[in-house]
């Protein structure tokens, strides 16, 4: 970030405007149009400046483009934390421009209402076919408590939630992480998790599109990986165990939740099911060769299928010739 365009980018009531909103929601060009009450040209010229600026990033996904605030909490050293303790005095010692930034935030409540309606009318034209799928798992309350409880003997530091879905996993493990990233790689269903997960603090969770084959993040950059009920989509499950091992910190863990091997062939085409569940030995297997050492697995009964917790740390170089030798439950 350098500082002169830092400077010139906020010299405007607009963009100071923005910069507000985004503190408290993740928001599409259009919708942040909409909030404004500007035509989206003229906002997207203002976007443009923010983010050659790098106070701000565009994020793809499909048709829509989504607005990320880049700055950290007040407290953040550097740069950073200066132009948020800026914005927040800016608010604060000057009342027409706090009365403005209200009024915006008023607004989003429009967002937020429209958001949780098109989740509604999906899940709707999709309820049956997940209920018949449902009806056979671990309900779902006790699935998150063992979850749960699987991961609470040390922080979740960063999380990466890969395959989120309608974000329901990445909300259930926020209040415990420092951050969460929810990756999918559909459009769609990150809007669902948009929805879900709107009312948490801005500075707390992102969502990315991307696939779990090729993950758009550097090495090492989380504490806490986790898939949930979307590794059996992989034709090749090691390859996104490789993936998650590359992004995932030495001593890191990895938790996959997901179907034990079945033989409900319908899955395959009623829910596109690559892979009709794992079995501990091939979960030993591809978590081994990506460099992490399992625990015992968790098993979860339901009622025509169970579901497996699988978590596993991450070694570093030097200790992946000392992996300790797991025992298994088979059941």
């Amino acid at each position: 970030m350098r500082t002169e365009s830092i400077i010139r980018a906020l010299d405007d009531p607009t963009r100071l405007r923005i910069m507000r909103l985004l503190a408290h929601m993740e928001l599409a060009v259009g919708e942040l149009a909409q909030v404004l009450g500007q035509s989206q040209p003229r906002v997207s010229r203002h976007i443009a400046i923010l983010c050659d600026s790098g106070l701000i990033e565009r994020r793809r996904e499909g048709s829509w483009t989504f607005l990320h605030h880049r700055l950290g909490p007040p407290s953040a050293p550097g740069i950073r934390g200066a132009v948020s303790r800026l914005l927040e005095a800016a608010e604060a010692e000057d009342e027409a421009f706090a009365e403005r930034c209200a009024e915006d935030r008023r607004h989003l409540g429009a967002i937020r209402s429209s958001r949780e309606k098109s989740a509604a009318e999906y899940f709707a034209r999709h309820a049956g076919e997940w209920d018949r799928l449902r009806a056979m798992l671990t309900p779902a309350d006790q699935l998150e408590a063992v979850l749960l409880q699987a991961l609470a003997d040390e922080p979740l530091g960063r999380l990466l939630d890969i395959g989120t879905g309608t974000g329901r996993i990445a909300q259930v493990l926020a209040p415990d992480a420092e951050h969460v990233v929810g990756l999918d790689r559909s459009p769609e269903m990150l809007r669902l998790a948009r929805s879900r997960l709107q009312d948490l603090p801005a500075d707390r969770w992102e969502l990315v599109q991307g696939d779990f084959g090729s993950l758009p993040f550097p090495p090492a950059s989380f504490d806490t990986v986790v898939f949930h009920q979307v590794l059996h989509y992989a034709a090749e499950p090691a390859w996104p165990l490789d993936e998650a091992a590359r992004v995932c910190r030495p001593g890191g863990r990895v938790a996959i939740v997901d179907l034990a091997a079945h033989e409900r062939e319908e899955l395959r085409v009623r829910h596109a099911h690559a892979r009709l569940g794992f079995t501990d030995e091939q979960l030993l297997e591809w978590l081994t060769a990506s460099g992490f050492a399992p625990a015992a697995p968790l098993t979860l009964p339901g009622a025509g299928l169970t579901t497996k917790i699988w978590v596993a740390r991450r070694l570093g170089k030097a200790a992946a010739a000392d992996q300790p030798e797991v025992v298994h439950d088979l059941a």
